[in-house]
């Protein structure tokens, strides 16, 4: 009788996760302690206690990953906590500017209700897969949650928000989410008619319409939806997802072009014809013109003011100007004040952890072998990676602004709390994807697992 294959054991790496999440702590409370220092010449009375509430909900969501979803990815959470820590320190340090706006200690509640979401999503949803039997209730919530901000007065120029009484959110940060999840059960469930069925055109294959045409018609609703809002950036995400889970479903490099091709148009109209979208593309094409027609700087110049006063190593926490900026400063421009104080290398450090983020939940995505999983995941980070884009090249002028909150570190209640379910859902796929399968006994099957679990 042969003798059973030995059991493989992956390394679950929960103490390099805790390990990593005492840095992140420490680097916050530390930026919290230097800004004190350097606003007031003493460290802020309430340092400990800040640490201390820091600490305790990086441990408690520690612990909910060590119990329920052991095998996750060990970089996630440690990144997220160390982005939403230097993210408090920032609004803090802005907030000593503006006495009468105080901010930092709504978005510590915000940043509170994320986490304790977080929990909750890593201790009930045992299985991703049981997500893709809500598509269609998922689509359905999205699309409700995007027509309410209609009815509500516009904020900026935009109709994204939703107030009741003293309480603001903007429903368009929890469709994203929702969107996602029918993206990739409608496309799971499709891929191989949206890939080789159809007609062919020149050099691409398109899929027929009765196919494509569910997912194409949700798409242009929530989009027209958006544009009537004129939330112009949270249309270019939709976008955006749209195309690269279509491209990854179907492996075919046309829906790239065809992508930025449809886009490239989209905002031509748009911007031509919608006077609030209008005056950001001349802002972009022109930001010194308030200048030189004696008005002052607007937003962006003073945006890339503070960029070019950071310098490579930055004017130092707590010294810059970014202030100057104006409302947006603790929201869409936040990315300006940690460019200004940390320089060129604070702020690729930033973009790393970043890039970091987004590149554990594609490796997650791609270790998985059940469809709807794997495009959950690489389309819950691109979710990430496309707000950094938008943001980032909107304050830095690489595109027009387009009025979004970066990922963690910016003002947001509705954004910290959405961008912590996406961690937590990258949590559970990864878990997923590096937990050892009672079927992988082969070599290849080994080798592949043990890959997936560095």
């Amino acid at each position: 009788m042969t003798a059973p294959p030995p059991a493989i054991r992956v390394p679950k790496r929960r103490g390099v996760e805790l390990s990593l999440l005492i840095g992140a702590v420490l680097i916050a409370v530390l930026g919290y302690a230097e800004v004190g220092l350097v606003r007031g010449g003493a460290v802020p009375p309430d340092a400990a206690r800040y640490g201390a509430g820091l600490g305790l909900l990086a441990l408690v969501a520690h612990l909910a990953v060590r119990f329920r979803a052991p095998y996750a990815d060990p970089l996630l959470l440690p990144i997220a906590v160390l982005l939403n820590g230097l993210g408090l320190v920032l609004i803090y340090r802005l907030d000593l500017e503006t006495p009468k706006d105080q901010a930092a200690a709504t978005q510590l509640v915000w940043s509170t209700v994320g986490v304790a979401l977080f929990i909750v999503v890593v201790l009930l949803l045992r299985d991703h897969r049981t997500l893709q039997g809500y598509a269609y209730v998922s689509v359905a919530a999205a699309l409700a949650l995007m027509i309410l901000p209609i009815f509500f007065p516009a904020v900026n120029g935009a109709k994204i928000w939703i107030r009741l009484g003293g309480l603001s959110f903007q429903p368009g940060e929890f469709a994203k989410i929702l969107l996602a999840v029918f993206f990739a059960a409608y496309l799971a469930a499709n891929h191989n008619a949206l890939a080789y069925t159809g007609r062919r055109i020149w050099k691409f294959q398109f899929p027929t319409g009765r196919v494509l045409g569910p997912i194409v018609a949700i798409w242009l609703l929530s989009v027209g939806v958006l544009v009537l809002e004129r939330d112009l950036g949270t249309s270019l995400l939709f976008f955006g997802l749209f195309v690269i889970m279509l491209y990854v479903a179907t492996g075919r490099t046309g829906w790239i072009a065809v992508g930025l091709v449809l886009a490239s148009a989209g905002a031509f109209f748009v911007g031509s014809l919608e006077p609030h979208v209008h005056s950001r593309v001349q802002d972009w094409l022109d930001p010194y013109a308030s200048i030189r027609a004696g008005e002052g700087p607007g937003q962006l110049a003073q945006s890339l003011f503070a960029f070019a006063a950071g310098g490579m190593l930055g004017t130092g926490l707590g010294l810059g100007h970014s202030v100057l900026i104006g409302f947006a400063t603790k929201s869409d421009f936040i990315l300006a004040t940690a460019g200004e104080e940390l320089g060129l290398v604070g702020l690729t450090a930033l973009f790393l952890l970043y890039a970091l983020l987004v590149a554990r939940g594609y490796r997650a995505g791609l270790s998985l072998r059940d469809p709807f999983g794997r495009l959950l995941a690489i389309g819950l980070a691109s979710i990430v990676a496309l707000q950094v884009f938008v943001i980032a090249g909107g304050v830095m002028g690489l595109i027009p602004l387009t009025g979004m909150a970066m990922p963690f570190l910016a003002q947001g209640g509705s954004s910290v709390v959405t961008n912590w379910v996406i961690v937590a859902l990258l949590i559970r796929v990864s878990d997923s994807a590096r937990a050892p399968r009672p079927d992988a006994a082969d070599t290849g099957e080994l080798a592949r697992v043990e890959e997936a679990a560095r």
